[in-house]
């Protein structure tokens, strides 16, 4: 399980900081071309970018560093979190893709959240 929980956690840190940045650096290119970028202002979503940027460092380094892991399961739970917000906006722009892809990467957040409070905490 332990592996398992890393490699998800490698991977999501991955994916989340992939998106941050795009939120962050890159909303101006990319806003025409996503329409659900039109739920929120600009400051939201860059709010949104560094909100998961600061919680891809707390999804790896706590548990790495064996400081205050706990903070792992609260990065996961607040992306599992944004994962819902992030159903209900591509719900409202009828965005089939990325409604399943919000599903699923809050369901792989919630699984790693549930999975270092309760079934392998780093210690």
């Amino acid at each position: 399980m332990n592996i398992l929980l890393w490699v998800l956690q490698s991977v999501a840190a991955l994916m989340y900081g992939a998106s941050g940045v795009m939120k962050v650096f890159m909303f101006d290119k990319i806003k025409d071309e996503v329409p659900s970028f039109g739920a929120l202002p600009r400051p939201g979503w860059v709010a949104l970018g560094i909100l998961e940027l600061v919680c891809v460092v707390g999804l790896i380094a706590p548990s790495v560093l064996n400081w205050r892991p706990s903070l792992t399961v609260v990065a996961a739970a607040l992306l599992a979190t944004e994962s819902l917000v992030f159903v209900w906006v591509h719900t409202k722009y009828n965005e089939t893709g990325s409604i399943i892809m919000s599903v699923v990467l809050g369901l792989v957040m919630a699984l790693i959240a549930y999975g270092r409070l309760v079934l392998r905490p780093i210690a």
